[in-house]
């Protein structure tokens, strides 16, 4: 499991990136309603160009969560955005994020992306960022707890906190 700091190269960095992102799915507990069936798949969404290539498709294969097919979808826009756990945002897309964030939060759906101002002001709830050339995560708590999510005190301890009123 990967859930410590990582070291990487640029060239690795979005397949590190969907190592956790993969793991997000082991440290967040969605509610029922975020699934249309008990055995709905659960979708890992990527709003704007896929900076995975196929490695996030290949990660996630054949995996389940409690009866959840993992699948991976892209979104061109955020209008196409629907029936989605997990929602990597590419860092050219974080303005249409702003205008959607309540109805992804109402849907119960993980905002995840780059932690720049702009990404976690807007609703963004889990943010990447290079530290000592390891990649690290920041979590908006509050953006989380408003999309009725729920993450484990594991996920807590190796992120930092983002505070809303900075």
């Amino acid at each position: 499991m990967l859930l410590i700091s990582a070291q990487i190269s640029p060239s690795n960095e979005y397949k590190v990136k969907a190592v956790f992102l993969f793991n997000f799915v082991q440290f967040v507990e969605w509610p029922s309603k975020a699934f249309a069936e008990k055995d709905s798949p659960l979708v890992i969404g990527i709003l704007g160009e896929n900076p995975f290539g196929t490695y996030l498709h290949e990660t996630v294969y054949h995996e389940k969560l409690t009866g959840h097919p993992l699948v991976v979808k892209q979104y061109e826009n955020v209008k196409e955005v629907s029936n989605c756990q997990i929602l990597f945002v590419n860092p050219d897309n974080i303005g249409e994020l702003g205008s959607i964030a309540e109805e992804l939060k109402q849907q119960h759906v993980l905002i995840v992306g780059e932690a720049t101002e702009a990404f976690m002001k807007r609703g963004g709830m889990i943010g990447f960022f290079l530290q000592d050339g390891r990649i690290r995560m920041k979590i908006n708590l509050e953006s989380i707890k408003e999309a009725d999510l729920k993450v484990s005190s594991k996920l807590l301890r190796v992120a930092d906190m983002y505070n809303n009123k900075q």
